[in-house]
Formats: C-alpha cells, sequence, structure tokens
C-alpha cells in the first residue's frame, strides 16, 4: 500500500464508479480526502465512510456553474491550506450528440458536455498549476477515456469522446509546460469500467455479453484498478511519467 500521509486531495465525482472507488483507496493510503459531489452526498458518504472525520471534507458544486466551480476550489484550498493532488474524474456522458439528432438536442449537449467535462476541469486544473507554482509543486490526474485515442463506439457520444480529448490534451500540455516549475500531470485511459456509464453504454450496444465479445480478455475493467493507480501518481514519485498517457483496457486497444 502507497502511503499519502499528510497529503491532501481533492477529487471530483466521487460519489460512484471510479471516484467512490479512489476516494476509499486514497482513505486507506492515508490522505486528507476531498471528495466532491454534484447531487449525490450519499454516495460521497458511502465512498469516504471508512475515512476518520479529521481526515475529509466533502464539498457539493453544479459543474455547470462556474462560479460554483471557483467555490469548490476555494472552500477544498481553505480546509487545509495545500492541496497536493488534483484529479478530474467527474464527468458526463450524454447520448444526443450524433449527426442524426435534432439540432436543438446536439447543441445543447454538445454545449452541456463541454461545460461539464471540459471547462469545469479546466477551472480546476488551472487554480492547481497555480497553486502548485507558488507552494513548490504538485500533481494533477486526468481520468479520460480510451474514446479520446480511438473515438467513441457508438455516434451517440460524439461529443463525449472529443471533451475527453480535450481534456487529455489540455493536461498533456500542462505537463509539458511547467514541468520545470514542479508541477506533475498524468492522464488514465480507461476502456470499458465497470461503472453505471459503462453499462448504460453495453445497453446501447446489444447488452454486456455482447459488450465482453469485444474485450480481450472478455471483461470490463475494476474500478479498484484505476483507484490504485490515481493513489500511485499521487504519490508524486512517478516524476518521468509527467505528460504520459497510460492505458486501462486490458489489451482491447493496444497503441
Amino acid at each position: 500500500m502507497e502511503d499519502l500521509t499528510g497529503r491532501t486531495i481533492l477529487l471530483t465525482g466521487a460519489s460512484k464508479g471510479i471516484g467512490a472507488a479512489t476516494a476509499r483507496a486514497l482513505g486507506r493510503a492515508g490522505a486528507h480526502v476531498i471528495a466532491h459531489y454534484g447531487t449525490d452526498r450519499a454516495g460521497a458518504e458511502a465512498a469516504t465512510a471508512e475515512i476518520s472525520a479529521e481526515r475529509k471534507l466533502l464539498l457539493q458544486a453544479d459543474l455547470a456553474d462556474l462560479d460554483a466551480v471557483e467555490r469548490l476550489w476555494t472552500e477544498a484550498l481553505a480546509w487545509r491550506g495545500r492541496i497536493d493532488t488534483l484529479v478530474n474524474n467527474a464527468a458526463i456522458m450524454l447520448w444526443n450528440s450524433s449527426v442524426d439528432h435534432p439540432l436543438d438536442e446536439w447543441d445543447d449537449t454538445w454545449a452541456r458536455s463541454i461545460q461539464v467535462n471540459v471547462l469545469a476541469p479546466g477551472r480546476l486544473m488551472r487554480q492547481a498549476v497555480r497553486h502548485f507554482r507558488e507552494s513548490g509543486g504538485g500533481s494533477i490526474v486526468a481520468i479520460s477515456s480510451w474514446a479520446a485515442q480511438r473515438g467513441v463506439g457508438t455516434p451517440n457520444t460524439l461529443a463525449y469522446g472529443a471533451t475527453k480529448a480535450a481534456m487529455r490534451a489540455a493536461t498533456q500540455s500542462i505537463a509539458r509546460n511547467y514541468a520545470r516549475e514542479g508541477v506533475l500531470a498524468y492522464v488514465i485511459a480507461p476502456g470499458v469500467v465497470r461503472t453505471q456509464l459503462s453499462e448504460d453504454f453495453a445497453k446501447s450496444q446489444g447488452g454486456v455479453e455482447k459488450v465482453n465479445e469485444s474485450l480481450a480478455l472478455g471483461d470490463w475493467v475494476e474500478p479498484d484498478e484505476i483507484a490504485e493507480l490515481v493513489v500511485f501518481l499521487a504519490t508524486g514519485r512517478a516524476r518521468n511519467l509527467t505528460g504520459g498517457t497510460i492505458d486501462i483496457n486490458g489489451a482491447s486497444y493496444i497503441r
């Protein structure tokens, strides 16, 4: 088990899926965890239940509201006066962005996806870099997707793939431009993860078994595998991995 004792981590989207697994893993590693949630406070409470009260802070913010995003950062930083790692995990996957959808649905889906998946994490990343440059360094972990590299599996989620690619590029650019100032930045690109998002995707593709047939291992990635990687990256030991995109897809997509 990696040791994150004394480190403070801001994790977005901590209520379910990868975020909930990551909150638990960070807590087990000894970190002080700032668990962001949008509407599911009960999920965030469950994910952080094993973390002692003095080592956790639950903060609500609607990532579609940039003022709320700024308040999230301000409140998170005020808790302990420092943030060591930002984990940009929260995202939405909407299903109305294919070329066959009506234009009003297309525009709304793209606008909401850009707001939550690009502008909000971008604001947090901006604040994190500014903070890290003043405080001696820190790290950013972006949870992207293999869709950012290989394209989405259904045209209905064009906006999701595009916004995940945007954040990957932004995170890589941060890594490249601020490395000498102690800012490390990593991208994790999961394949099909056992989350509600993937279950919804599977329904559109003919069911779980149909999806499994297309996977090299014949099974989905467990959220805990991603969570353990986030913990390792949060230690700051993988300095020369900064800027890298780490694929976790069971050999179903090899670059």
